[in-house]
């Protein structure tokens, strides 16, 4: 399938992008788990200055946040692009156009955010814009829930991985994001794309060129389990990939199961940091202080750079 990925008739006729492997006809209006359809989806395109420092630097990064999502976290706070689906449908040329304007925007790099059940679509894009000129290095930006044809056939196209690895554990991963299967996939997929990617890189300005950082956001009530992947991670790769360990998960609605109804304890989290750091973990990004999520951290989902 790598092979063909770009081609959205093979594709799409029969959807396996993710390890959900739907099988859906979306070139025939038919969708899967993750609901997208045929055309690429967006909600927002602009520079963000809220990623790890040497994604965002100075100039911010070039954001593309994609509509629809292969997972279903409870605690998503990007649900209503995720979930529900909101955007705006747009061309593959528009989308080559949009690439273009965060590099003549002075964007650090190309960050594609939830991109994986539109792969071939930003691939495609990707070929017309470096036609035209594009260069600035491509973030994966994902969940990490991806099925390895995908990443091999983003092999020579994505400079810099961005990877979820959320859950150690079968039951949060199913209770949580309705994918009991979640670190099977998401750990194949980061071994994969750490093979592809190798050493990172940086310029003199200390912004990453390529190479990989694996984030984890810590979870009330889950201390253990994110012992765990931050232990998995360092005896696999040790620092040749970069950690970021977040603290910012917030509550947000009235519904959620415990123990997510409320927020990461400040201990636990110091006690993630302490962990890691005697693992001997170096390239790691760390928050400092109280980094709670609020409904002002989300993005407006408003179109911006869309039209």
């Amino acid at each position: 399938m790598a092979e063909k990925i770009q081609n959205l008739g093979n594709v799409l006729a029969r959807c396996q992008l993710c390890p959900r492997r739907c099988g859906v006809n979306r070139l025939g209006g038919q969708t899967g788990f993750c609901r997208a359809g045929l055309s690429p989806r967006i909600a927002r395109a602009a520079l963000h200055f809220w990623e790890e420092p040497c994604i965002s630097g100075k100039r911010g990064s070039g954001a593309v946040f994609f509509s629809h999502c292969n997972l279903r976290c409870v605690f998503c706070q990007n649900a209503c692009i995720s979930h529900q689906g909101w955007g705006k449908d747009i061309s593959i040329e528009r989308l080559a156009e949009i690439f273009l304007a965060h590099e003549a925007n002075g964007a650090h790099n190309l960050n594609l955010v939830t991109p994986t059940v539109w792969t071939p679509h930003i691939l495609d894009a990707l070929d017309r814009a470096k036609a035209a000129g594009f260069s600035l290095p491509v973030v994966y930006n994902s969940s990490g829930y991806e099925a390895p044809e995908t990443i091999e056939a983003l092999a020579g196209q994505v400079d810099i991985y961005l990877p979820d690895l959320k859950y150690y554990s079968e039951r949060p991963a199913r209770l949580f994001s309705q994918a009991t299967d979640y670190f099977w996939h998401a750990s194949r997929a980061i071994e994969l794309m750490a093979a592809q990617i190798g050493q990172p890189v940086f310029d003199g300005s200390g912004i990453m060129r390529r190479g990989m950082i694996v984030r984890h956001l810590a979870l009330p009530g889950l201390l253990e389990d994110s012992k765990n992947i931050i232990s998995y991670l360092f005896h696999t790769y040790g620092n040749s990939v970069y950690l970021s360990l977040m603290n910012q998960y917030t509550p947000l609605g009235p519904t959620l199961p415990p123990p997510l109804n409320r927020p990461l304890p400040a201990d636990d989290y110091d006690r993630l940091v302490d962990y890691a750091a005697a693992l001997g973990w170096e390239n790691a990004f760390m928050q400092e202080g109280s980094a709670t999520v609020s409904e002002s951290f989300i993005p407006p989902f408003d179109l911006t750079g869309v039209d």
